[in-house]
């Protein structure tokens, strides 16, 4: 249901509370105080049992209340909060909190949890929790909820699925001067949960950052879109509870037991261009350093201080964190050398010495902000007599005035240096109280930096770098389950792998030694052994592997020794044969593995890391939510200690790094395209200068009649929607959805417009487009918005672009909003009518309700196309110079193209 109804959540003007209590110490009777305290609409207390409660007249049900509240706040037994949704629905409310608890994971808990939602559902009533502490809207001076104090008001949205957390932080925040635009706890989310939460923060001018507090996430598909787009106007950092928690899930790969929920979650976070910490201290210290709007545009950390021991320590922070120290440019050390004394540290960090006036901080940091070889600037400070902490504060805020350069600061020490933060912090500076919360807050920037540059990514649903054989994978799938199998080993795994162009071994299947020996002399060089069974998944924990077998008679012998051993380490498996494959003589490769499990809240999720026998010992991989493009692949395997190894060492040549990202690639289209492979192992996966090769792999089942990318928790590139598009003249163009890649070609389409043509479409006389303006029109989330470019042959990127139709759906696909840019030669020619009619049919197929756009009046060309096509015009309110025009899709027919 998304964000329906959410001005009568977030922005209430009249509230009843349902369970109004007289006692002080019980939750309703802090509830009746904390909303009769402040708010300054209509509160209306409900209980059958009172006439009045602490001077406040008391009706016995919602029906009596006088007037129609915008919320309901519920604190009655959990038995009676169905009936009385119901009641409030029929008056005509349309949002609840529910306090009470009693809706857990028992049976009871869940049938009263969906008698809730089917009480609410006929009457589009919102509900927040039940079994929360309630909300918290400081603008309005509204608390309805059972919290000891109220929060002040600020910029922070803080969004927490434990009640207790919600209480702490406002303990915490209060006498820290932390404000906030609401406080919101989740509860059991039996209706509004955190997507529908991000949807709306993401459009609420009044929130300037967003805080989460995460124990588990619901409709993952749902939560990374709304993240994604949150992400894209304001940080968005997030605590995860439960970090170390142990699955009990029976796996049959490595990868399955490698990638636990809580990397998974961390992948997720990662790539809806989020900011994970972990603690409520670094929660709020990042929410400040983000807080300000700055970003870095690079990660190389300039040090400026006057005690060199602070400078070490904070240089120590920085290589515990993996971070980059500034090397500062011979034009930036002759700058420093002219305006410091002979004995500054001549080197990064910038030790300007303990005598340090004032005057030599601001001095010293010139130069500093133009310095080509660093991005930020930290300053830090001791307390002396010669340089009191808050003159020192006042000159390096004037020093950075006018810089776009970001800066942080850790004035060190108590009384001086609390007044020195205070003042830094009122110009927007972010402070901090030592050096190492400092670098930690330095790499808060770089970390988000690189998480928005994942956010951006938007890989192909259909694969460009390689062809893959479908109908032979789809076939062996269907055979193994249509002969009731779920696990492929060899030979079958093989198939699968080959299908997607992932180079293998090949593999000869045999049951007896004679076949054996049959198999090595056509190999005609030393073979390995495996053991062929669906009760074995890793082989070699029962000695059902042999290598470096060199004759027939050596693989015969070690055949029978193998069936011996495996019957003894696990009777009960059943034995289907052997296979017989060639040993791989790759010196120095090295042994990865890759992999695809399925999540079971974020569905499926590609590993990579160092393979081998000693997998799970060894434990270095990292996880990533498919679809991958190579830029992703290459991100994931940054990630891990392996990766400093396959760009090769001392005499040891780099690997094929390419080949690796590619085979990456491959099993993210796997995921796509085969929905029933829940698990796959490559392991290992050979790689060095040659390029890769998978030695073994096996891959686990399960049969399902969903399409692959549903099961994706971000929507892939919809191939789908590419079609040809002929022009009037004959030329062969291409109408396909836009990439994040064709942003510079955006300002070709822009210099093909004139003026006029550029102010219809933009609203306004624009002579190029800004940067982000082409990036928010080209990185787009194809679960919420749709641009369908008209363009020439070539690759992304390279193709010229000759016009745009786009939609943008609300959360709730009730309402989507379309524009279009047309080259001004292609005018006359029904190009933007064709254009129109093919969005519109994917509006429907989509499910979206109604078509709006706002059109220029004197745009006659758009108001006749619009009027053609079945459009209601109409003035725009507030708009003399343009109309609103709206399609009912629901009731036209898709147009023929």
């Amino acid at each position: 249901m998304s964000i329906r109804n959410f001005d009568k959540l977030m922005k209430p003007s009249s509230v009843a509370l349902i369970g109004a209590s007289p006692k002080r110490d019980s939750v309703g009777g802090v509830l009746t105080r904390n909303l009769l305290h402040r708010f300054k609409g209509p509160v209306g207390l409900v209980n059958p049992r009172h006439a009045d409660i602490f001077g406040t007249p008391v009706v016995p049900n919602a029906g009596a209340l006088g007037f129609v509240p915008d919320l309901a706040v519920i604190a009655t037994p959990a038995r009676s909060v169905p009936g009385v949704i119901a009641e409030l629905g029929a008056v005509g409310c349309k949002a609840a909190v529910v306090i009470s608890a009693g809706f857990g994971s028992s049976a009871e808990g869940q049938a009263l949890s969906q008698a809730l939602r089917d009480a609410a559902r006929p009457h589009l009533l919102r509900i927040l929790g039940p079994n929360c502490v309630g909300l918290m809207l400081p603008g309005l001076s509204l608390n309805a909820s059972f919290a000891h104090l109220d929060p002040l008001p600020g910029p922070i949205a803080f969004l927490s699925q434990s009640g207790a957390i919600i209480t702490s932080v406002l303990d915490w925040a209060k006498p820290r001067g932390l404000g906030f635009s609401c406080m919101v706890s989740m509860g059991e989310m039996a209706d509004v949960d955190f997507g529908d939460m991000l949807d709306y923060l993401a459009g609420d001018p009044n929130t300037h950052s967003i805080l989460i507090y995460v124990e588990a996430v619901t409709n993952a598909r749902k939560f990374m879109s709304a993240a994604r787009i949150a992400a894209r106007s304001k940080p968005v950092i997030v605590i995860k509870a439960g970090r170390f928690a142990q699955t009990a899930k029976a796996v049959a790969s490595h990868t399955g037991s490698l990638a636990g929920s809580d990397t998974v979650y961390d992948a997720a976070f990662r790539r809806a261009g989020m900011l994970r910490v972990f603690s409520l201290d670094e929660l709020f210290a990042a929410a400040e350093t983000l807080g300000n709007g700055r970003r870095i545009t690079g990660d190389r950390l300039a040090i400026l201080t006057n005690g060199g021991g602070i400078g070490i320590l904070a240089t120590d922070e920085l290589a515990a964190q993996d971070g980059k120290l500034a090397e500062l440019s011979p034009g930036t050390q002759v700058m420093l050398d002219a305006v410091l004394p002979p004995t500054w540290s001549h080197g990064n960090p910038i030790d300007i010495i303990g005598d340090a006036p004032p005057e030599r901080y601001a001095q010293a940091i010139a130069p500093l902000l133009t310095d080509p070889g660093s991005d930020v600037l930290l300053v830090l400070n001791c307390p002396t007599a010669i340089a009191p902490s808050v003159k020192t504060a006042a000159a390096v805020i004037e020093a950075v005035r006018k810089s776009e350069r970001p800066v942080l600061a850790s004035w060190i020490g108590e009384q001086d240096a609390r007044d020195a933060r205070s003042l830094l912090a009122a110009a927007q500076i972010p402070s901090y109280e030592t050096p190492e919360q400092a670098v930690r807050g330095f790499m808060h920037l770089v970390r988000y930096r690189r998480n928005q540059e994942i956010l951006i990514q938007t890989p192909p649903s259909v694969p460009e770098q390689f062809a893959v054989d479908l109908a032979t994978a789809q076939k062996s799938v269907a055979a193994a389950l249509g002969e009731g199998r779920s696990l492929l080993q060899g030979p079958e795994s093989q198939a699968i792998l080959k299908a997607f162009a992932i180079p293998t071994v090949e593999s000869l299947v045999v049951t007896t030694g004679a076949d054996a020996m049959d198999a090595q002399r056509r190999i005609g060089r030393p073979v390995a052994l495996k053991i062929r069974s669906p009760d074995i998944s890793h082989k070699s924990d029962v000695g059902g592997v042999m290598l470096n077998l060199e004759s027939p008679s050596d693989v015969a012998a070690a055949l029978a020794a193998m069936r011996e051993r495996v019957a003894r380490a696990k009777p009960e498996a059943r034995i289907e044969g052997f296979t017989v494959e060639p040993m791989v003589n790759r010196a120095g490769a090295h042994e990865l593995i890759l992999g695809l499990t399925d999540d079971a809240t974020f569905g499926p999720v590609v590993l990579f890391g160092s393979g081998g026998v000693s997998v799970e010992v060894v434990a270095d991989r990292a996880v990533a939510l498919p679809p991958l493009n190579m830029s992703l692949a290459r991100e994931l395997m940054a990630r891990t200690r392996i990766y400093r190894l396959l760009q090769g060492y001392r005499d040891q040549p780099a690997a094929d790094l390419d080949a690796i990202a590619l085979t990456l690639v491959k099993l993210s289209q796997i995921a796509v395209d085969l929905p029933e492979v829940v698990e796959l192992d490559i392991n290992p996966l050979l790689a060095d200068a040659k390029g890769v090769l998978a030695v073994d792999s096996r891959i686990r089942l399960k049969a399902t009649s969903k399409p692959g990318a549903s099961r994706l928790a971000i929507r892939p590139y919809p191939r789908r929607l590419e079609e040809a598009f002929p022009m009037p003249n004959g030329e062969p163009l291409l109408l396909r959805p836009i990439l994040p890649e064709d942003a510079p070609q955006l300002d070709t389409l822009f210099a093909h417009m004139s003026p006029q043509s550029v102010r219809m479409r933009f609203f306004t006389l624009i002579k190029e487009l800004p940067s982000y303006v082409r990036a928010r029109l080209t990185q787009i989330d194809y679960e919420r918005e749709m641009a369908l470019a008209l363009v020439s042959g070539g690759p992304p990127g390279k193709a010229e672009i000759f016009a745009v139709v786009r939609i943008s759906a609300d959360p709730d696909n009730d309402m989507g909003e379309f524009a279009i840019a047309l080259r001004d030669e292609l005018a006359g020619q029904g190009i933007g009518t064709r254009l129109m009619k093919r969005m519109i049919a994917y509006a429907k197929d989509r499910g979206i309700r109604r078509m709006m756009g706002i059109v220029l009046m004197e745009n006659v060309a758009m108001i006749d196309i619009c009027r053609r096509l079945g459009f209601r015009i109409e003035y725009e309110s507030g708009r003399p110079d343009a109309v609103r025009v709206t399609l009912d899709l629901a009731r036209t027919e898709a147009p023929a193209s």
